[in-house]
């Protein structure tokens, strides 16, 4: 392999030869990201999905990904660039693989994240595979991620913008998926990524981040449950950890672990959300200091390296998106599940969420996969 033909991608092609597919929400990063392939000389295809119907209300203005005006914005960064641009209408993928999902998760007392299983599933599955059948070399996506690719093996860490890194958000994705895919931002802040923006004068260059979920405007996930299964808004008990009745909920799904506001159970003490019992339809409450726990059983685990690197001294895991890493040891099972022992208790972990396991070395700090949290216990 001729070196001198290595390309800022890390594939042997010279750039006007190398195709490549960025993935185009119609925000700031991946706007930027297409501009910067465009200017080194890459053959360039934005493709931008389209997920979900658009809500027929005033929250679609709201700060979401994926609805129409992002949509409107993909198409003008396009034009502007002067690339091809495809738009994909995936409703009915993400319907059954990310709507539906996180409606049964809430309703089986669990807390979801469908930016990972959206990653997992219309991004980093459906559109993998449709960049393939267009013969592109490569999917190039503005996660803010590192991924460093070595003699057909890649490994992927943490962002150098720890405040940005979706690392977390990763975790499932397969290594053939990690050598065919690239991230150009992650070795940049949002800052500097909207100071690229504005040089290369693209209009969304100030647009606000998506905060909200793109199918959950204004946060408000109860509605969506509500509209898809109205059914399970049922009333049940609340108990203290005594198992004495002390109120009534509303339905199981206006709650998650760890939460104190909404209760509604007049105590000395401040009450939070202990556990959710979907079979029987029950809230259990406690103080906060019930919270803590140690031990995290795990399933349909997702390994990106072998168990030896797992069982190195120097692992740590993270329990949720905006959270620490924390200091843990993992026991890796037959049947892609395993259980984790944190270092010292954590509160507020719950079912549903997502545990990635990372080690420290000298480049930063490694992805090794992770699973989904099942069932905890002291």
């Amino acid at each position: 392999m001729n070196l001198n033909l290595i390309n800022s991608l890390g594939i042997n092609k010279k750039e006007k030869d190398t195709k490549v597919v960025v993935a185009m929400s119609g925000g700031v990063d991946s706007s930027t990201v297409a501009a910067l392939m465009k200017k080194e000389g890459y053959k360039v295809i934005g493709v931008t999905l389209k997920l979900y119907d658009d809500l027929k209300s005033p929250l679609k203005k709201k700060k979401q990904c994926c609805a129409g005006q992002d949509i409107m914005d993909a198409k003008r960064v396009s034009n502007q660039l002067n690339i091809d641009h495809k738009i994909l209408y995936y409703q009915k993928k993400f319907k059954s693989d990310v709507i539906d999902n996180f409606v049964e998760s809430y309703i089986a007392g669990e807390t979801p994240i469908p930016c990972v299983q959206c990653n997992q599933t219309v991004k980093f599955r459906d559109l993998y595979n449709f960049s393939k059948e267009l013969k592109a070399d490569a999917l190039i996506t503005g996660h803010y991620v590192e991924v460093m690719h070595l003699n057909g093996i890649s490994e992927m860490y943490r962002a150098k913008d720890h405040e940005r890194d979706q690392s977390y958000f990763l975790f499932n994705t397969s290594q053939d998926q990690l050598n065919f895919l690239r991230f150009p931002l992650g070795k940049l802040t949002k800052k500097e990524t909207r100071e690229i923006a504005k040089k290369l004068k693209l209009n969304v260059a100030d647009k606000p981040d998506s905060q909200d979920i793109c199918f959950v405007p204004n946060g408000d996930y109860a509605s969506v449950i509500k509209k898809f299964k109205p059914e399970s808004f049922r009333k049940g008990n609340i108990k203290d950890l005594s198992n004495k009745i002390i109120g009534e909920h509303e339905g199981i799904i206006n709650f998650t672990i760890g939460q104190r506001k909404g209760i509604k159970v007049a105590n000395n003490e401040a009450l939070y959300v202990i556990k959710i019992i979907p079979d029987t339809n029950e809230i259990i409450v406690g103080p906060k200091s019930e919270l803590g726990i140690d031990v995290i059983n795990l399933r349909n685990l997702n390994q990106l390296c072998s168990n030896i690197e797992i069982y190195n001294p120097n692992l740590f895991v993270k329990v949720r998106s905006t959270g620490k890493l924390l200091k843990a040891k993992v026991e890796i099972n037959n049947n892609k599940t395993a259980n984790v022992k944190l270092e010292k208790k954590e509160f507020g972990i719950s079912p549903g969420q997502a545990c990635v396991f990372y080690s420290k070395n000298k480049i930063g700090d490694k992805v090794l996969g992770g699973g989904w949290i099942d069932n905890n216990y002291k």
